[in-house]
């Protein structure tokens, strides 16, 4: 753990938590040592800060590259041990450095809504299969935790939950009767049952229908202006090999 890292997870974490009423459930299912995967629920910019904060080991995490491009949000995305992923499109560059950072005996944390999703119960939206993908590739063992609240999203001065799970071994994870596709999609359902389970032990009030669209509709565009991209990027490509 950098120095960086544990001044911020020190000297942050106490504001963090007055500020959004946090309590750590289940602590002593954290491994000790890395590596592992850390997998959860994504509903505000602020998630990463509790999963700093939370943990004992320190975690890297996937950004998207324009991150990196603003003057101050960059320098500190670095210095947290974050990297650049160019979302939309298979970033072949940051799916091998983030096996490299988990064969150095390291964590990473990952989303597996691919997005923030807020207001919405996580059973509501398909998990990406990224997780299933670089467990299985790396070998490593998968860590869900939920950040649980009333209204499934981080809000100041709510009670808010950072639950961790059961710790999901490679031995548990191998599905050795699957292969490829098949079975990162296998590894990453089981990841994210266990994420839905934690989120469902508490009572929440239904969201209404009409919100419920909203969510979703918000949603539907953000994955849609990503096909976009992808699909300009591959025409584009197209076009400089003709040239």
């Amino acid at each position: 753990m950098n120095k960086f890292y544990r001044f911020i997870k020190k000297c942050g974490g106490w504001i963090f938590k007055l500020f959004y009423r946090f309590k750590i459930v289940n602590p002593q299912n954290e491994p000790k040592d890395g590596p592992f995967i850390v997998c959860a629920n994504h509903t505000h910019l602020f998630d990463v800060v509790p999963t700093v904060v939370c943990l004992n080991n320190q975690v890297h995490f996937m950004a998207k590259k324009e991150v990196f491009k603003t003057p101050l949000l960059g320098p500190f995305a670095k210095a947290m041990g974050a990297y650049g992923v160019d979302r939309g499109a298979g970033d072949i560059g940051a799916i091998k450095k983030t096996i490299e950072i988990l064969k150095n005996g390291e964590c990473i944390c990952m989303f597996p809504q691919g997005t923030r999703i807020p207001y919405l119960d996580p059973r509501e939206v398909e998990p990406k299969d990224g997780v299933g993908m670089i467990s299985a590739r790396a070998g490593v063992g998968v860590l869900p935790v939920c950040i649980r609240t009333k209204k499934n999203k981080l809000s100041l001065f709510r009670r808010t939950e950072f639950v961790i799970g059961e710790y999901l071994t490679p031995e548990m994870l191998s599905f050795p009767e699957l292969n490829g596709k098949e079975k990162h999609k296998a590894i990453t359902d089981l990841v994210y049952e266990r994420i839905c389970e934690l989120n469902d032990q508490i009572s929440r009030k239904p969201l209404s229908e009409k919100k419920k669209a909203k969510a979703l509709a918000k949603l539907e565009k953000k994955e849609r202006k990503q096909r976009e991209k992808l699909e300009k990027k591959k025409s584009n490509a197209e076009r400089s090999k003709k040239l």
